[in-house]
């Protein structure tokens, strides 16, 4: 082993740590950030709770399920708070004008959590519904929630939403990052998803922080919910809370490979995206938008005539 040059190694290092302490990709502080483990392993808690008799070493039956939930749920409050916790702590010391009482605060949203979950199982029945509805391939609901990543992403999104939805950043985006490694599906935790939303095969799909997504929904593989540009503010810089990507209105359908960008683009109920199309205007509602010999083409699935600016987009 060559010490001498390891102990040089080890002092850059250390060097281009004490004098750059401002740099981005170090953290000093009193207040240690949420734990990636740890939340990886809650999301497995959560899910026992959101599937009952799915997911868990034990068996559950009707005799035990009171027993068993409830040591879940109580495992979920006491795993779940601190993380909470710190993360509000650290936006405290980030922005003391937002300051509150943290411990009170993170006990208050876990506590909220825990009272939602009744609503958010409710919408994953609905989403292993729609996927059952939407693909013959699926021989029974049993399958779907084992094996189907699509399922797996929308229910971890479904949790992550919730604290999105309540000012934290760092926990949602971990979760949601965990399901995107697991399941090839990247759903930002601040996207609005609709009830009986159902992605097919998954692999490839995004969809941006500020989309907005429909009742019965179905996406297939390889589809863009992106933004097409950056709006800037007067000085350049990036305005971070405008609407960049699109929305999907209820019961339409985007094949695979489909792109669809810009906060203004609206896609109208009813309408049926082609594989491959790439499209950053609004169309209405009922309308088919497939590649053609010169172009996009877009018809109207009720055989009425649409304006021509829209049926010749090119």
């Amino acid at each position: 082993m060559n010490k001498k040059r390891l102990k040089i190694v080890a002092e850059s290092i250390l060097e281009s740590v004490t004098t750059q302490s401002e740099k981005a990709i170090q953290h000093f502080d009193s207040s240690p950030l949420p734990d990636k483990e740890i939340l990886y392993e809650l999301i497995q808690d959560i899910f026992v709770v959101l599937f009952p008799g799915y997911f868990g070493r034990a068996g559950m039956s009707f005799d035990s399920i009171e027993m068993r939930i409830s040591y879940r749920v109580a495992r979920i409050y006491e795993t779940l708070k601190p993380q909470v916790y710190r993360e509000m702590i650290h936006g405290c010391r980030k922005d003391p004008k937002n300051c509150c009482i943290c411990e009170e605060a993170a006990e208050e949203l876990v506590l909220n959590f825990l009272e939602t979950v009744p609503e958010i199982r409710e919408w994953l029945d609905k989403d292993v519904e729609a996927a059952f509805k939407n693909d013959p391939a699926a021989g029974n609901f049993d399958e779907i929630i084992f094996s189907y990543p699509g399922l797996e992403a929308i229910a971890v999104h479904r949790i992550a939403h919730f604290f999105y939805q309540n000012g934290l950043r760092i926990i949602p985006r971990i979760l949601s990052e965990w399901a995107h490694s697991k399941t090839g599906v990247d759903i930002h935790p601040g996207a609005v998803i609709g009830q009986s939303f159902f992605i097919d095969h998954g692999t490839g799909v995004v969809v941006g922080e500020t989309t907005v997504i429909g009742d019965n929904v179905t996406l297939y593989q390889g589809v863009t919910l992106g933004a097409l540009n950056f709006p800037k503010d007067k000085e350049g810089k990036t305005i971070r809370n405008a609407k960049r990507h699109p929305t999907i209105g209820h019961s339409t359908v985007i094949y695979a490979g489909a792109t669809i960008l810009g906060g203004e683009t609206v896609i109208g109920e009813h309408s049926v995206i082609g594989g491959n199309v790439w499209l950053t205007e609004s169309v209405p509602p009922n309308s088919r938008v497939v590649i053609g010999d010169s172009g996009i083409k877009i018809t109207n699935r009720r055989n009425s005539k649409l304006p021509e600016s829209i049926r010749d987009q090119q």
